[in-house]
């Protein structure tokens, strides 16, 4: 898994890009996104089922409430350069506002999805995995 990023870089014949250069809130848009296809791939285990229900279970992890809790947890388990990632996401001045968040949560869910970008492009998507997993299990097992 580890090498997602790598081999769409491959395939589309795209040049590198250096995720430390980047700007935070540029690291969390596809962290965001990385972070949702996670989520709606666990929520595919439960079967064949009606989208509201698909939709319904997915919203319950993306949402900036739930990303904010999930870094909470997972935040003793951060390298320092992980905690520096999220620092960056979560102070980074953003023009969009939270829909039904606090602007605290808001800014967390950009850190936390600030982190999921930076670890996906520097190819370390196992422990980006491990994070989530973590974060969404931890307390329910």
């Amino acid at each position: 898994m580890d090498e997602l990023y790598k081999k769409i870089k491959e395939e589309y014949g795209l040049s590198d890009v250096n995720p430390n250069e980047l700007a935070p809130l540029i690291l969390a848009h596809i962290g965001d996104a990385i972070y949702e296809v996670v989520i709606r791939t666990i929520t595919l285990s439960k079967g064949n089922r009606a989208i509201e229900k698909v939709h319904k279970d997915a919203t319950k992890y993306v949402n900036a409430k739930a990303q904010a809790e999930i870094i909470e947890k997972i935040q003793p388990l951060l390298t320092e350069e992980e905690l520096n990632i999220y620092k960056r996401g979560r102070n980074a001045k953003s023009n969009t506002k939270a829909k039904n968040a606090s602007i605290t949560d808001y800014r967390k869910a950009t850190g936390f999805e600030a982190l999921m970008g930076y670890l996906y492009l520097i190819n370390k998507t196992d422990r980006m995995l491990d994070l989530i997993k973590e974060g969404i299990n931890n307390g329910e097992e």
